[in-house]
């Protein structure tokens, strides 16, 4: 991967790297928008099943959520990469349950970034809305219960609005690092589509254009406080 993104590079002159540029934001911010969505669809259930589990158990189920940050992110990664290769686990189950005939190829490809991600930053999503769900007040749906409101439109209409800060928290928490990742694209990902963080480290380490690349992380750091400053005064 390292030698393929390096050959892009070097082939490009200096007045075609705007485009790159462009092109690496835009793929920044489409993974990070649906790995922040995937995000969430996974995080919420889990973080309302341990809002809900008698509390003597709550904190051995948050516990287990962080419990992947006592190992190094390399190392997970690594460990991805072994599961994910064309004759790794993985496929070996798949092949097993006759669900594919021959092994796919996982890795180099926006599924295994995507794999990566949501495996990484899936503790912190599930915090916040824990934190959130956890302090709901359950008078309030006692209440709709008693007026006749069926549980799934209890969760619609009370338990969902009041843990939107929660969602919110947790949407920022990932979506905002997730654009600027370099690890997981690099390691997981291809080198046809890379993403502003692989982009950055190239133009400092490959191409020795500090300037451009200084620049370049100027732009992403500043787009990515807009969305913190805008929180900061809605809240």
């Amino acid at each position: 991967n390292d030698t393929a993104t390096t050959e892009i590079y070097t082939t490009r002159r200096s007045s075609d790297l705007d485009p790159l540029y462009l092109l690496s934001y835009l793929k920044s911010v489409e993974i990070a928008a649906f790995a922040t969505l995937l995000l969430l669809v996974i995080g919420y259930p889990i973080a309302y099943a341990i809002a809900r589990t008698p509390r003597r158990w709550q904190a051995v189920l948050v516990l287990l959520t962080v419990l992947p940050f006592w190992t190094s992110l390399l190392i997970r990664i690594y460990a991805w990469m072994n599961i994910l290769q064309r004759d790794g686990p993985l496929n070996e189950v798949l092949m097993a349950l006759s669900i594919v005939k021959e092994p796919p190829a996982w890795l180099s490809t926006d599924t295994a970034i995507y794999v990566g991600i949501v495996y990484s930053y899936l503790p912190f999503m599930v915090l916040p809305l824990y934190a959130t769900l956890e302090k709901l007040d359950e008078s309030l749906l006692e209440a709709a219960a008693d007026l006749g409101c069926p549980r799934w439109k209890i969760f619609w209409q009370v338990t969902l609005p009041l843990s939107s800060s929660g969602m919110l928290a947790g949407v920022l928490l990932c979506f905002i690092p997730i654009v600027g990742e370099f690890v997981i694209p690099d390691l997981l990902g291809g080198s046809q589509s890379p993403m502003i963080g692989q982009t950055i480290w190239m133009e400092f380490f490959g191409n020795k254009d500090w300037p451009a690349a200084s620049a370049v992380a100027v732009v992403l750091v500043c787009l990515l406080v807009t969305p913190i400053v805008i929180y900061q005064n809605q809240a």
